[in-house]
């Protein structure tokens, strides 16, 4: 599958992907949201588990200061069925993910964003502009062993009206599951 690279600077790809809500969203269903982060994520990649309490967090924290985290599962579900749509309603309820978690079953917004791996954010100010791309910490199996916080650090930046210091920290995960 060939990637694209989304710059820092760069607008926001949009898309049209239905949510484990039952609803379809895209870039203008966020449109009142200052900030929008969107996570590349999965069901099965120990990652993202070890990273959705994390995740969940910043959507708590940060979502009255009009930030929205968004999760985008792109996983080929025929080799990996532990992310298909179904099993992604599943582990919304189980998990309690309280942040709009969307299927991108051909995996263009994958391909538009340029995601390699779960996680993988990015982070866009209020025009859209990507402002931070890439890890959610330096630990995303296990929160103890965290010691750098760069999607946190690039959220709260923006919130603040500063500039983002790290815009970009590579992202560690396990790699998108391609057809």
């Amino acid at each position: 599958m060939q990637n694209l690279k989304l710059n820092i600077g760069d607008k926001a790809p949009d898309f049209s992907l239905p949510g484990v809500d039952g609803r379809v969203y895209n870039l203008g269903s966020f449109r009142g949201r200052k900030i929008l982060v969107v996570v590349f994520m999965c069901n099965h990649c120990p990652y993202v588990q070890g990273s959705l309490d994390r995740i969940k967090a910043i959507q708590a924290d940060f979502g009255i200061k009009g930030v929205q985290v968004v999760g985008i599962n792109a996983n080929d579900e025929v080799n990996y069925p532990d992310d298909s749509f179904d099993k992604m309603i599943e582990v919304s309820k189980i998990k309690k993910i309280d942040f709009p978690y969307l299927r991108d079953e051909d995996q263009k917004a994958a391909t538009a964003y340029g995601a390699q791996c779960t996680p993988e954010c990015f982070v866009f100010d209020g025009e859209r502009k990507l402002r931070y791309h890439g890890r959610v910490d330096d630990s995303p199996k296990d929160e103890s062993k965290a010691t750098v916080t760069d999607l946190r650090n690039a959220i709260d930046s923006l919130v603040h009206n500063r500039k983002v210091t790290i815009e970009m920290a590579p992202a560690i995960g396990c790699s998108i599951k391609w057809r």
